[in-house]
């Protein structure tokens, strides 16, 4: 959204928020959270960093962070579980600016494989490239570029999974023509879109990733569809459970474009085929095209419960939302309100599964008048909320400084969830790092 975030509403409003956020600690109804020593993992790479994402690797315990930042697509490892990180490395294939790579990703196989994407701008075209470990995070060893089939396409927020058998997947957003998509564009945030031909594609890799084979169309609609930013979940049976953005194309010549939704889909044939898009929260809001950030995530928990949280923008507020499903995307739940502020700011939303019927809400924010703040939430299905929420980040960030459109969420077992977001806080010097926690639950 085009806001002055620095001005948040009203003064009265940003006393409420103030307040809001400062009680959340003496609420004492919902799990303690032990939130460990904070880690700026990005402390020894120069200039900003910013737009992080995560994956672990529950059976090692290790955490795995990338982001645009080290001139280039940066990442760093972690081998004891989050509490500390080895000093990060540039993934091969993205030095350069962050205009010329950026939308970084992460995925762990089976196997411990470490893949790592991100968007590069090379000659006419943008495109997805896969980096492979097979060490563990140690050095990335194989680069694959996923080059188009049209030049001057236009290409945006590549996401990564792995399913049970081995076989790579990656989402991104694809058009034939980069000239159709007209940009709107926040000062200190990132872009939305007003025109384009917007789509889902997928593409998949059985080699690890060493080869991938043509598109497939997720949102139904190419070339233009409308859809946009879809992070995915691979279940134990290879069904693969996708959660995108869809905005309406009003006129086939323009691609001028109505506010979006959530649309739920799914795949059984390895991403061949896609089942019928399931609309969430039709009646709770709708995204604003003018929407800097990733909006929207889906995770699954121990007993294969789907959750997809994402925010709305309304005239004068912002709505952080989660549903929930328990048969595998065919029904959704009316979507629950997860922040306790409507105010009008950036909610971003992210979600790990727990234990089943479980799941662990992250929302960074600039609702409280001193700045950014990252917070972290717990969901029962049986028993909603368990408690407020707790603030994770010791420090608030200057919400004038872009501090990336995504963030890190994983749980490494059961009451164990590491957190990762971007800031520019007053211990970096206002510069924009990427900071790391480990939040132990204890839910009662």
């Amino acid at each position: 959204m085009r806001v002055n975030r620095r001005q948040i509403a009203t003064f009265v409003l940003g006393l409420c928020a103030a307040a809001l956020f400062t009680a959340t600690p003496a609420f004492s109804a919902g799990p303690p959270y032990n939130v460990g020593p904070v880690n700026d993992v990005s402390a020894s790479c120069s200039g900003q960093n910013a737009e992080v994402e995560q994956a672990v690797d529950a059976k090692l315990g290790y955490v795995y962070e990338t982001w645009m930042g080290c001139k280039g697509i940066a990442f760093a490892r972690s081998t004891d579980g989050g509490d500390t990180f080895d000093t990060p490395i540039t993934v091969p294939g993205s030095v350069g600016s962050n205009y010329n790579s950026w939308d970084p990703a992460v995925a762990v196989a089976p196997d411990g494989t470490v893949y790592a994407a991100f968007m590069l701008g090379h000659s006419s075209q943008w495109y997805p490239v896969v980096a492979a470990s097979f060490d563990n995070g140690k050095t990335f060893s194989q680069v694959t570029q996923l080059v188009p089939p049209d030049e001057q396409n236009w290409g945006d927020r590549v996401f990564i999974a792995v399913g049970p058998d081995g076989a790579v997947y990656v989402t991104w957003d694809y058009g034939p023509s980069r000239k159709t998509v007209t940009y709107l564009c926040d000062p200190s945030g990132s872009c939305g879109f007003s025109t384009g031909q917007l789509n889902v594609v997928m593409q998949k890799s059985t080699d690890r990733g060493k080869t991938f084979g043509p598109m497939t169309y997720v949102s139904p609609g190419f070339p233009a569809s409308g859809g946009d930013s879809a992070p995915m979940v691979i279940e134990p049976n290879g069904r693969i459970d996708v959660l995108y953005q869809g905005y309406h194309i009003t006129d086939t010549t323009t691609y001028a474009m109505d506010p979006g939704y959530e649309y739920f889909t799914a795949s059984t044939d390895g991403g061949a085929t896609w089942s019928t898009p399931v609309q969430l929260g039709p009646n709770n809001g709708t995204m604003s095209l003018a929407e800097w950030w990733i909006d929207g995530d889906i995770a699954m928990d121990a007993g294969g419960n789907l959750y997809a949280v994402w925010d709305t923008q309304g005239a004068n507020n912002d709505i952080g939302w989660l549903s929930y499903s328990t048969d595998h995307g065919a029904h959704w739940s009316d979507p629950i309100q997860v922040p306790p502020d409507q105010l009008n700011v950036p909610h971003v939303m992210e979600v790990s599964g727990g234990g089943s019927g479980v799941a662990y809400v992250s929302f960074f924010s600039g609702a409280d008048p001193r700045g950014y703040a990252e917070y972290l939430r717990t969901f029962s299905t049986t028993r909603g909320w368990l408690g407020a929420p707790v603030q994770v980040s010791p420090e608030f960030g200057d919400t004038s400084v872009w501090p990336g459109d995504t963030f890190g969420i994983s749980t490494l077992s059961p009451g164990h969830v590491v957190l990762s977001w971007g800031s520019a806080t007053p211990s970096s010097g206002k510069k924009s790092d990427i900071f790391a926690a480990n939040v132990a639950v204890s839910a009662h």
